[in-house]
């Protein structure tokens, strides 16, 4: 499926793996545009770049065009406009107040979006007995500017898997198998830092994902740190980006056969 909005490529026919990148747009609608009061830069600081590449690890890939600052799906519907500073770590997102049938525009994407997500993943739970869904996100850890010191590592892992809306006893397995083979991964010659619910627990996207399929999907909430780019300039280092994606795709194949098992 393919709109102005987001692209959902394949359908769940032949893999039970579905990766989401909800948060990768930077585009917005004239309308949204002509009113935002943020630049270029602003956005792109919060949006997360490049996790639309990332999701080629997966055999279905939901990839959303739009900026979270035109609609955010990982926000329940009645927030998912900003409207006030607070929404928005405090950024003034708008010139002046976005007029209502704007507000209604961007909530009809949200309706959409929600919506086609919701039949395919329908389709793919008739066709599989239990399926993964990657929701993909990236963070920032420099807020205090581009030359600051990073946030503490003790509370920032390189990769915090968001499992705050899962059934744990049911679901423990594929999330010790998934974050197993993300740390066991050589990553350049290392290892990745993979911790759960340290930074971040899930929003509304793989909430939504976890409640409407409990027995068949377990969505996981993935954010890298911002490790892999300047979060500041936009800058990447794309052999950290190339990198990260074969972690990923390393976890979501040993994940997968992890789940013909349940």
């Amino acid at each position: 499926m393919l709109s102005e909005f987001f692209e959902i490529v394949g359908d769940g026919g032949f893999v039970s793996v579905v990766a989401a990148a909800i948060h990768s747009g930077h585009e917005l609608r004239p309308e949204v545009a002509a009113i935002s009061a943020l630049n270029h830069e602003e956005r792109l600081r919060e949006e997360d770049s490049h996790t639309g590449y990332l999701t080629q690890v997966a055999g279905t890939r939901i990839v959303v065009r739009r900026s979270r600052f035109e609609v955010d799906l990982n926000r329940r519907r009645e927030k998912a406009v900003y409207l006030q500073p607070e929404d928005a770590w405090g950024m003034k997102v708008w010139r002046e107040h976005p007029p209502q049938l704007l507000i209604d525009q961007s909530l009809n994407e949200y309706d959409t979006f929600y919506s086609a997500v919701h039949v395919l993943l329908q389709r793919i739970a008739e066709r599989h007995n239990h399926f993964l869904v990657l929701d993909l996100h990236s963070y920032n850890h420099r807020r205090s500017g581009q030359h600051s010191p990073p946030a503490p590592p003790e509370e920032n892992p390189e990769v915090n898997v968001g499992t705050g809306s899962l059934d744990k006893e049911r679901w423990s397995r594929v999330v010790d198998c998934f974050m197993e083979h993300l740390r066991e991964y050589p990553f350049l010659g290392g290892h990745l830092d993979v911790r759960e619910n340290v930074k971040f627990r899930g929003g509304h996207f793989p909430t939504w994902v976890n409640n409407l399929f409990p027995n068949t999907g377990c969505a996981l909430a993935i954010e890298f740190k911002k490790f892999f780019m300047d979060e500041w300039t936009g800058t990447l280092y794309s052999n950290v980006l190339d990198e990260m994606k074969n972690a990923l795709d390393y976890a979501s194949t040993g994940t997968e056969v992890e789940l013909r098992t349940l």
